[in-house]
C-alpha cells in the first residue's frame, strides 16, 4: 500500500471519528432518546384517589404491550415488549403508598427475553383501562394504567351523609348546655338566617391535577396545588352556610377529565359550578384576577380565546382515554341551547368579580367569555375564576399565602351570597337526580 493511500485512509478515519464525536456533542439527552428506536422506561408516576388510581409509565419511543387480568387474588398484568429492565422498574414497588385505595402492590421483572412483566395486585375488583398517550408538553410517550373500583364513590350519597351528620350535630347542640357546645367543633354549623330557602348545592372545581400540573410559577409553585387549596377553603365556608353545601370535583392530587367535571356537577344537580384556576402568561408582569363565563358566539377578547384554548388542552396533558365513549357526556357538550344559563352565569360572575376586586387588582373589570369546555353544563350557571397570575412572582407569593387564599375564598362566597340574594334558586327536589 502506497504512502498516499495510507494517508488517505488515515484522513478518512479521522473524519469519521470527528463526525461521531460531533454527533455526541450536538445531540442532547432528549434528542438522543428520540433517535433511539429501542423504547426505554424514563419514569413511573402514580396518582392514587378514591375515584381511581392512575399509573403513568413514560417511555422514550412507542412500545408494544399486552395486558390481562387474573382472579383470586385480583391482579392486572401488563407485558412490555422490547425494553430492558432498568433502575426505574427496579424501584417500582416503592411507588405504591400503603393507603392507596385501589392498588396493594406493583412490581416488575424480566418475564422472558425482551419482555418485562408488570404485576399490579389490587385491593378490590376493578375496571381497568390501559391506553397510550402521544408526547405532549414536557411528557414523552406514556402508557397509562387506570384502575377504577367497581363501586366508585357516589357524590350524592356523600352529600346525604354530610347532611345527616349536620342534622345530628345540630340536634346534639340543642341537648347540651351552652358551656358544652364549644366541645363540638363543626364549621359554624347552621347559624344565622339562610340566604336561600332550600338546600343549594355548589360544585367546586379545582383546576388541573395529577399528570396535569397546570401553570408553573417561577418559584416552582404548581397551579394544581394552589387551586385545590383555595377550593378546600371555599368549600369549608360554603358548608358553614345555612342551606348550602359544596362538592369538590377532586379532593386530592389526581386528574379529572374536563367532561367528567361537568358530569359530576350534573349528577348531583348542582345549582352552581365554580372552576378555580391561577393564570399564567409569557410576561412575568401580567397580573390581576379575572372571571369568565361560557360564550355561544366566540370569545370576548383574544386573551379570553387564548386562555380557553389553553385550559381546554388540559385533557391532552392530563391524559384521556379517547376510546371510552359516554353518551351522557356527549349530550352534555352538544346541548348548547343555554342562553338563560349563560345569562345567569354572567350575573354570578359579575357578583364574584366585584368582591374579588376588593382584595386584588382586576385584570379586566368585566366578566369575559369564551368557549371553555368545563363551563358547558347546559343547566348549571358556571364560571371560571383566575385567582391571580402564578407567572407573576409577587402574585405567586400571594397565592401560596394562607391569608390570601382565605381572603380569596371569602370574596368568592361573598359574591355567591349576593348573587343568590338577587337571584333566588328555583324550587326543586331536595334530592339530586341520578341521571
Amino acid at each position: 500500500m502506497s504512502e498516499r493511500t495510507q494517508e488517505s485512509l488515515a484522513r478518512r478515519r479521522a473524519l469519521v471519528k470527528f463526525a461521531g464525536a460531533s454527533l455526541v456533542l450536538l445531540v442532547s439527552p432528549v434528542g438522543r432518546a428520540a433517535v433511539d428506536r429501542n423504547p426505554g422506561i424514563l419514569a413511573v408516576r402514580v396518582w392514587p384517589a378514591a375515584d381511581y388510581t392512575r399509573v403513568a409509565i413514560e417511555h422514550n419511543a412507542p412500545l408494544k404491550f399486552s395486558h390481562f387480568t387474573v382472579k383470586n387474588p385480583e391482579r392486572l398484568v401488563v407485558d412490555l415488549e422490547g425494553i430492558e429492565f432498568n433502575s426505574v422498574l427496579e424501584t417500582l414497588s416503592n411507588k405504591i403508598a400503603p393507603d392507596d385505595p385501589n392498588i396493594k402492590l406493583l412490581r416488575a421483572g424480566r418475564f422472558k427475553p425482551g419482555v418485562v412483566r408488570l404485576v399490579m395486585e389490587l385491593k378490590n375488583e376493578v375496571k381497568p383501562q390501559v391506553f397510550v398517550l402521544p408526547p405532549v408538553g414536557e411528557y414523552g410517550h406514556r402508557l397509562v394504567l387506570d384502575v377504577y373500583p367497581l363501586e366508585p364513590p357516589d357524590p350524592l350519597l356523600q352529600l346525604l351523609e354530610r347532611n345527616d351528620s349536620l342534622d345530628a350535630i345540630a340536634g346534639a347542640q340543642e341537648e347540651k348546655k351552652p358551656d358544652q357546645i364549644a366541645e363540638i367543633k363543626p364549621e359554624k354549623p347552621r347559624q344565622g338566617k339562610p340566604i336561600v330557602d332550600r338546600l343549594v348545592t355548589i360544585t367546586l372545581d379545582p383546576g388541573h391535577g395529577g399528570e396535569d400540573p397546570g401553570a408553573v410559577g417561577r418559584g416552582g409553585s404548581y397551579e394544581k396545588h394552589v387551586t385545590l387549596a383555595v377550593a378546600k377553603r371555599l368549600k369549608a365556608k360554603i358548608d358553614a352556610e345555612p342551606n348550602m353545601r359544596a362538592v369538590l370535583t377532586r379532593d386530592t392530587d389526581f386528574f379529572v377529565p374536563l367532561q367528567m367535571r361537568v358530569q359530576k356537577a350534573r349528577r348531583i344537580q348542582s345549582d352552581l359550578f365554580v372552576s378555580i384556576h391561577a393564570d399564567a402568561f409569557t410576561r412575568p408582569d401580567a397580573n390581576g384576577s379575572s372571571v369568565f363565563a361560557l360564550s355561544e358566539s366566540g370569545a370576548s377578547s383574544s386573551a379570553a380565546r387564548y386562555l380557553a384554548q389553553k385550559e381546554n388542552a388540559a385533557d391532552l396533558v392530563g391524559g384521556v382515554n379517547i376510546d371510552v365513549k359516554d353518551p351522557m357526556l356527549a349530550r352534555t357538550l352538544l346541548d348548547l341551547s343555554q342562553t338563560a344559563t349563560i345569562s345567569d352565569s354572567l350575573k354570578l360572575g359579575k357578583a364574584v368579580l366585584n368582591e374579588i376586586g376588593g382584595i386584588n387588582r382586576l385584570h379586566k373589570d368585566s366578566v369575559e367569555q369564551a368557549s371553555f369546555a368545563v363551563l358547558k353544563a347546559p343547566d348549571i350557571p358556571s364560571i371560571l375564576i383566575e385567582t391571580a397570575f402564578i407567572s407573576n412572582p409577587e402574585e405567586e407569593r400571594r397565592l401560596n399565602d394562607d391569608a390570601y387564599q382565605d381572603k380569596m375564598a371569602e370574596a368568592i362566597i361573598s359574591g355567591i351570597r349576593k348573587y343568590f340574594s338577587k337571584n333566588p334558586p328555583l324550587a326543586k327536589s331536595r334530592l339530586a337526580r341520578l341521571d
